[in-house]
Formats: C-alpha cells, structure tokens, sequence
C-alpha cells in the first residue's frame, strides 16, 4: 500500500508527513510550509530534458581536449580516453585509472541506467520493482562521486606546475564534462522514484 493510497504525502524539504487535501493539487507542508505535492510535477518531463542535454555535452566532453599533460616542454591537449593513456605513460596509473572510471565508464553507466529506468516506467516494460529500485538507488549514490574526476584534474592542474620540466593545464572539454556531470546529478533530483511503485500498481491493475 502507497502512502498516498493513505492520503499522506511526504514534504520533500522537511521529510514530513502530511494529510493530503483532496481538493487541493499543492498545499502548504504542516511544519515548513513548503509546497507539498503527492507527486512532483512534471518529474519525467524534466528528467528527460536533462538526461537528453546531458548526453549531448557527453559529445565535446569526449571530443574536446580536457587538459595538456606537458613534460620537458613538450605536450599535446588530451581527450578524455588520450589523457587517460597520457597519464598511464607518465607513471600515474592510479590517477589513470581513476580518470578513466570516473569520466567514461560511470557517466556512461548512469546515462544509459537513468534513461532505461524512466523509459521502464513511462513506456510500463516488465522489470520488477527490485531492479528499478536497484538502478535508481545505484545512479543516485553514484552521483556522490561523479565530480571526483573533475577533483582530480583541478588538484592536477594546481599541484603539477613546474613551468618547462610539467606541466598540466585543463581544457574546454573539462567545462562541458563539469556539466554533464551537473546535469546528471539534477536528473537524478528531479527524478520521483515514487512513480516506480506507481508503474507497479498500474500493471497489476492491467494484469
């Protein structure tokens, strides 16, 4: 049983129960007063537009050099995947492989698991409530540590700055990861994982 089947809807400010109004589609919260709605508006429609943008900004991120790694004055600007390999050959494996789990295969995982999850619910496909959960609970976490990369290469590009001898300096595709990075993190806010048990209960209905 929902809670709102109780007629009791959550405050997403205070975390507060309170008793919904029937003839009201947004009332006030008992206790902060914050705009209280059974489910948030437009969740999936906002969900959308920033998962969409997101995997647009995925495209330069990848694309544009995201920093210079120089040495004895010579370098070159570095995608992602070439800075990755850069890093490896100027013995900072850890850091490579930190890179290259925190800006490709992290953000490719939550693009792909975010949109599986909203076109499961919105299109009602057969996953259970486990997996749906699982997937939102995963994206959600995983979003903690999805400026770790970013992290890295600012402590990269203030730590190693040794003029002629290294040298690291970041690139414009930094700026458009930082917001694929921010993007997702709000889609995953914006995202009522509520509707997942709403889709359950629209399927045993139809069964």
């Amino acid at each position: 049983m929902r809670a709102i089947d109780a007629g009791l809807v959550l405050c997403h400010e205070c975390h507060q129960l309170n008793r919904q109004v029937p003839s009201q589609n947004e009332q006030p919260c008992s206790r902060c007063g914050a705009a209280v709605h059974g489910r948030r508006p437009n969740s999936l429609v906002r969900t959308w537009a920033l998962l969409i943008t997101a995997a647009l900004l995925y495209i330069p991120a990848n694309l544009l050099p995201i920093m210079s790694v120089s040495s004895l004055g010579q370098g070159q600007p570095d995608t992602i995947l070439s800075g990755v390999i850069a890093l490896a050959q100027h013995d900072m494996l850890p850091i490579a492989v930190v890179v290259f789990i925190a800006s490709i295969l992290v953000p490719s995982l939550k693009l792909v698991g975010i949109a599986l999850l909203l076109y499961s619910v919105q299109r009602h496909q057969p996953m259970s409530v486990r997996q749906r959960i699982l997937m939102y609970r995963f994206f959600e976490w995983v979003g903690r540590w999805s400026m770790l990369d970013v992290f890295v290469i600012t402590v990269l590009v203030t730590a190693v700055d040794f003029g002629s001898l290294a040298r690291i300096e970041a690139g414009f595709g930094a700026v458009a990861f930082a917001s694929v990075v921010v993007l997702t993190m709000l889609a995953a806010i914006t995202f009522d994982p509520r509707l997942i048990w709403d889709n359950t209960t629209l399927d045993a209905d139809h069964d």
